[in-house]
């Protein structure tokens, strides 16, 4: 008997949950004829959200260096477009380098399709190696173009979604950007920055009706991707064989999807919902079920990572022993 009340007790504490969560969400946001701008979005994950983008009715704004690849970018997600009216548009610019520049090119664009609705940063790369024979150069790199390209961008867009009290930002880091891993010493400081940026500016914004969300991708099938392949350490690509390869367009889905509900964090597969709730710290809040999922999973998810943690170690041990082993061969 007490089974069957402590059972109903909970089912309906879960709707009640349920039912007050909407009470503290942001309001979904509207893409159609929204404006998207994307940096990052002449390749990979940031064309593929420009396709879901497009499919949605938004007008989008592609920003990069490349002008060639950018062209071509835009060729493709125009294809998409539901209507003959041009949605689609680019800027050639390095967001990394000069702020200046950045501004005075993202102001351009909001004369032909008007202010800057949803700003995803997704610019990003990525240089694998062992911390010790890392480049010093690609630390540098990698804090100017996964890093200070998003500070930018969002430096150059927020002023305009504060004035007029709306806006959504996307920050686009990496499940490295949740855990530390072998050979991303460079990659996962720089992504784990943009989780202290996206968590101050929240704060900092959440009263002008601006909410961000950060978005942890897992490996994803994407050029990018394919050329870091070139350079990983064995380590590395065992570890992150763990957790899978993601599609361009699912992850891109994912992230649209929670852009629109005001959603903090974005988190694709069973190991980033675990990652997602191992590491929410002070994360801001947006959902009293997704806070209460986090608090009642947490202590089985510290578990779970123990056991992965024990098979990663395993894996840089043995990579260690046939390293040494195959070194001792050609000596003798």
């Amino acid at each position: 008997m007490w089974f069957w009340i402590a059972l109903a007790i909970f089912i309906v504490f879960i709707i009640v949950l349920y039912l007050l969560s909407p009470l503290i969400s942001p309001k979904p946001i509207d893409l159609q004829n929204a404006h998207v701008m994307i940096t990052g979005g002449s390749s990979g994950i940031g064309k593929a959200l420009a396709c879901q983008a497009v499919r949605t009715g938004a007008r989008v704004t592609l920003v990069a260096r490349d002008q060639v690849k950018l062209d071509q970018a835009q060729s493709e997600v125009a294809l998409l477009a539901p209507g003959e009216e041009k949605i689609v548009q680019t800027v050639s610019v390095d967001l990394s380098a000069d702020y200046d520049s950045v501004k005075k090119k993202f102001e351009e664009s909001q004369v032909t399709f008007g202010p800057v609705d949803v700003l995803i940063n997704c610019a990003g790369t990525a240089s694998p190696g062992r911390f010790d024979e890392v480049p010093l150069s690609d630390f540098k790199k990698m804090i100017d173009i996964n890093y200070m390209s998003t500070v930018h961008a969002t430096r150059a867009i927020l002023p305009g979604m504060k004035e007029r009290g709306l806006g959504r930002i996307v920050f686009v880091s990496s499940q490295a950007g949740q855990t530390g891993l072998f050979g991303f010493s460079a990659y996962s400081a720089s992504k784990y920055a943009l989780r202290g940026l996206a968590e101050s500016l929240q704060m900092e914004v959440k009263p002008y009706n601006v909410h961000l969300t950060l978005a942890f991708p897992p490996d994803t099938n994407t050029p990018g991707f394919a050329e870091e392949q070139k350079s990983k350490p064995e380590e590395t690509r065992l570890i992150s064989e763990t957790s899978g390869l993601f599609s361009a367009d699912n992850v891109a889905n994912i992230i649209l999807a929670d852009t629109v509900r005001g959603r903090f964090f974005s988190s694709m597969g069973l190991d980033g919902i675990m990652l997602s709730s191992l590491t929410c710290g002070f994360s801001p809040v947006v959902s009293i079920m997704e806070a209460t999922q986090q608090v009642l999973t947490m202590g089985i998810f510290r578990i779970i990572s123990l056991i992965y943690l024990d098979h990663f170690d395993r894996i840089i041990r043995d990579c260690k022993m046939k390293r040494e082993l195959k070194e001792g061969t050609k000596k003798d």
